[in-house]
């Protein structure tokens, strides 16, 4: 991995770590948002550029929206410490899971290595985007061939992000019109 996927890494942990700390709700909100277009950012990064736009228009925007009119609507408790307590055991769960996870790190395939395996693709002896491009319109009839991967290739995994896109629309609207109307 390169420096800037590390430090990305290290940003989203720091912000992760920081929204469930803080005591203060405003806060948490502010650092959960910046959480979030972090990882959009690494979605970037990671070649996911359709992952990175529902990261950032779900996570950072209308939920960050959404929290905000939240609290705006209730009354904010007054805070003295800036930080709760730590649970013991759960920061022990939480760093032993990190552990774990941070040795399976130097086994990953770095993005975009060409020894990395492509599952189901090995038969073919080519890249997905090569398959792609030779034979989108055979496949599928699209005459483009990004839109022939969004609605044939990947139909369900877009249809998916249209419906969570459109919900967290849909509750938006509705929180908003509850708003202006009362």
């Amino acid at each position: 991995m390169s420096a800037i996927a590390y430090t990305l890494a290290v940003f989203i942990l720091l912000t992760a770590v920081a929204t469930a700390l803080f005591r203060d709700v405003l806060s948490a909100i502010v650092v959960f948002g910046a959480y979030s277009l972090g990882m959009a950012i690494l979605y970037t990064y990671l070649l996911a550029p359709d992952v990175a736009m529902t990261e950032a228009a779900i996570g950072a925007g209308v939920t960050t929206i959404l929290l905000l009119l939240t609290i705006a609507r209730t009354t904010r408790p007054p805070t003295d410490q800036l930080f709760e307590r730590i649970h013991v055991p759960a920061v022990v769960a939480v760093g032993a899971f990190v552990l774990v996870l941070s040795s399976l790190l130097s086994d990953m395939y770095a993005v975009g290595d060409a020894d990395a395996p492509i599952w189901g693709w090995e038969a073919l002896q080519e890249t997905p985007s090569v398959y792609y491009v030779q034979n989108t319109y055979v496949d599928t009839g699209a005459q483009n061939a990004v839109s022939a991967v969004l609605a044939s290739y990947r139909g369900f995994d877009t249809f998916g992000e249209a419906v969570v896109v459109f919900a967290a629309g849909l509750a938006v609207l509705l929180v908003l019109k509850r708003e202006v109307f009362t």
